[in-house]
Parts: C-alpha cells; sequence; structure tokens
C-alpha cells in the first residue's frame, strides 16, 4: 500500500495553506469549497501530501502544548541555520534547539505559527 496523506486539523486552513506553501515548497492539488475548508497540499516531490481542514465536529488539537516527538512533520533540509533564520523570519519558532545525533544527523525542532511541529532533518546518510 502507498500513502496517500497525513491529515491535520486546523483552525484556519487558508492561512496554514498559505504558509506552507510560501516557506515550505508544497503546492495546492484540491482545494475544496466543502464546510471543512479542506485543502490537499504536496511536497516538492509530488509524492508526499498533507490534508489541511477544520472539521466543526471536532476541536483543534492543542498542537502548541504537545510534545514535538509526539506529532512532528519533517522535512529533508541541506542547510538548516538558514532554512531555520528564513522560516523564522516567516514566523515560525524553535521548539528544540539544533542537535546532531551520534550518527552523525543534523536536526531541529520547530513550530509554525500555528504551533504545529516541523522538524529540519540534515542526514549523515540520506533516508529518502
Amino acid at each position: 500500500m502507498k500513502i496517500e496523506h497525513f491529515a491535520y486539523q486546523v483552525a484556519e486552513p487558508p492561512a496554514v495553506t498559505d504558509w506552507y506553501c510560501e516557506h515550505l515548497g508544497f503546492s495546492v492539488k484540491r482545494a475544496g469549497n466543502d464546510v471543512a475548508q479542506t485543502y490537499f497540499l504536496a511536497d516538492e516531490s509530488g509524492q508526499v501530501m498533507i490534508e489541511i481542514y477544520a472539521n466543526p465536529a471536532i476541536e483543534v488539537p492543542p498542537y502548541r502544548d504537545m510534545n514535538p516527538l509526539t506529532l512532528h512533520l519533517a522535512f529533508v533540509c541541506d542547510d538548516i541555520p538558514h532554512t531555520i533564520e528564513r522560516l523564522q523570519q516567516a514566523g515560525a519558532t524553535i521548539a528544540v534547539e539544533t542537535m546532531v545525533t551520534p550518527i552523525g544527523d543534523e536536526l531541529v525542532m520547530l513550530r509554525d505559527p500555528w504551533g504545529m511541529a516541523i522538524q529540519l532533518c540534515n542526514r549523515a546518510q540520506r533516508l529518502v
């Protein structure tokens, strides 16, 4: 089986969609005019998608209060310091400072302006 998408319940789907497209390189694959304001966003590869929506039947999770290790969206990143600076200028904040693991992976955990966790990964040996 192939994964189609991961989904995030958010309060402001249009704003989250715009930010992810502008700052993380996503593109809108489907923008619905449904009550949940559902957007399907593809990453730069076009092979991975996330769904951003606001279903009125459920609450938005308290992303900002969640440990970023519980739920995060991870990105391949060749220049972590530059990307941190660029995303901070766009409203992201650092959740966990940059670290290098014993096997040489460079990782940092940020939060987007809505508190959802974003990890930047510069792997010693690429996984994807």
